[in-house]
């Protein structure tokens, strides 16, 4: 088995392989605070005023705590499941079910690149103009060649992923540190807060449920990491040191994330927060202290969402590579170069971020259509944990507790599916029902059984979910 992004996590530390608490804080923190912590300001502004944010932070938050101890108590309860959050939906609910979580997993962290390389052409876009705001065909061309040049980089090996996660972490957080000092003794306005508690003139109860409602999908996307201790808990020096490092890192982010948020509301009146260009934290402060202020953001960001981007395309490239060495995936995606990566498996990353790129392109907004799809794509695996933990749950002592733990993480995530609605159920589907066609081709190269009766089921069910989603999108009925 070849040396992963993990691997070489581990081994840079030492090469002992063994990943103490404050590295895995750290992994957890730096997969978690990427390029979507940057875009709060706008996004928020976009859907809700203050009332709205602070319920929408409250149920994300409570969710993903949930979601947090639930790792924390599936890494002491099955320690012998070492790949994450998709070998539960595996060990759950079988193998097809598996290799669905595997699959979108590894599909949102190659959407979830394709934001990196938006934000990074709008962030440019205000000195090169030809940039625009990510969406111009010179955008499409640098965010092309980056996704390759990258893959050139990462197919000779790397070996100090430890040291890079280390100063991309600080690279985030320093000048996230730095904007909540600024904003909150230089340019925060009680007045100005005030006049944005509400986003509906009328006040209404309802519209405010279908505010907070929007918000899920972009809260969803910033929490996306906060499973990182668990994907990587067989290098974890101590096994409840995965636990205490989810919790712990989850607690720090969800803190910087509501302040980012709720501090951007009393500098700008709601309607020029939701038009700001992305990184609209640079907005922000721009607008607070001046020009400096917003290219320090921008700095800032630039650094870190390189730092992800080399982050996220290892951990795509590992998980494919997870599924194809557990006999899920065919078995090309096994092999490896002389510098011990996944080739396969990376070049198989780069492709379909590469093709999720230019569908952005062609969508209304790029950022907004790649974040969302991100979460639509990802919430699948969350769901299945939360499924597994109940499953455990009612089979083992202790019931109670457990179940009650479960059952509010499992009606979270049902939440997140009813938020995202049936837009971009229809589109999931699409993206998912292809994937049926690596299973099928693994199981027969290792001469297994296809699919049981309820994975067959499954499987139509998919297919036709799909089916109508192409039809929606080829009359026009359903958009992005």
């Amino acid at each position: 088995m070849s040396e992963s992004a993990a691997g070489a996590v581990a081994a840079a530390a030492g090469r002992t392989r063994l990943l103490s608490l404050p590295m895995l804080v750290a992994m957890v923190v730096g997969s978690m605070v990427g390029a979507g912590v940057f875009s709060l300001p706008s996004t928020f502004a976009e859907a809700t005023g203050v009332y709205g944010a602070l319920i929408a932070w409250a149920i994300a938050g409570g969710g993903m705590l949930l979601m947090a101890l639930i790792f924390e108590r599936l890494s002491k309860a099955r320690p012998d499941l070492d790949s994450g959050i998709f070998a539960y939906a595996k060990a759950g609910f079988g193998p097809y079910v598996g290799f669905f979580s595997a699959f979108g997993y590894w599909a949102g962290a190659c959407v979830a690149n394709v934001t990196y390389w938006v934000l990074i052409s709008s962030t440019l876009g205000a000195v090169v103009p030809a940039l625009g705001e990510g969406d111009t065909f010179v955008a499409l061309a640098l965010g092309s060649a980056g996704i390759w040049i990258f893959h050139v980089v990462i197919a000779r090996g790397i070996d100090t992923a430890a040291a890079i996660n280390t100063i991309t972490t600080i690279a985030k957080l320093v000048p996230l540190g730095l904007f909540l000092l600024v904003i909150a003794f230089a340019g925060f306005s009680w007045e100005t807060f005030t006049d944005n508690l509400w986003a509906s003139p009328t006040h209404s109860v309802g519209e405010l449920a279908d505010e907070v409602r929007a918000t899920m999908l972009v809260t969803v996307f910033v929490f996306l990491g906060v499973e990182g201790a668990s994907v990587f808990s067989r290098y974890a020096r101590r096994r409840e040191d995965v636990g205490r490092a989810t919790v712990t890192g989850f607690l720090g982010v969800l803190a910087l994330f509501v302040a980012v948020t709720m501090l951007s509301y009393g500098v700008l009146p709601r309607e020029e927060l939701a038009s700001l260009r992305q990184p609209s934290a640079a907005g922000v402060i721009e607008a607070a202290v001046g020009p400096w202020g917003g290219w320090m953001v921008g700095i800032g960001l630039l650094i870190s969402v390189l730092g992800a981007y080399l982050a996220w395309t290892l951990l795509g490239a590992e998980v494919l590579f997870a599924a194809a060495t557990g006999d899920d995936a065919p078995r090309a995606l096994t092999r490896v170069n002389r510098a011990g990566v996944p080739i396969t498996a990376l070049t198989a990353t780069s492709g379909l971020t590469q093709v999720f790129l230019v569908l952005a392109f062609f969508s209304e907004d790029a950022f907004d259509f790649s974040l969302e799809l991100t979460s639509a794509i990802t919430i699948l695996p969350y769901l299945l944990t939360a499924a597994f933990a109940m499953k455990l749950a009612f089979g083992g002592g202790r019931r109670a507790g457990a179940l009650a733990l479960a059952a509010g993480a499992f009606v979270y995530t049902c939440y997140l599916v009813y938020a995202m609605g049936l837009q971009y159920v229809l589109i999931a589907l699409i993206v998912y029902a292809p994937a049926t066609l690596m299973y099928l081709r693994a199981r027969r190269e290792r001469g297994l059984t296809v699919f049981t009766r309820l994975e067959a089921v499954l499987c139509i069910a998919v297919t036709v979910g799909a089916a109508i989603g192409i039809w929606a999108l080829a009359t026009g009925r359903l958009g992005f």
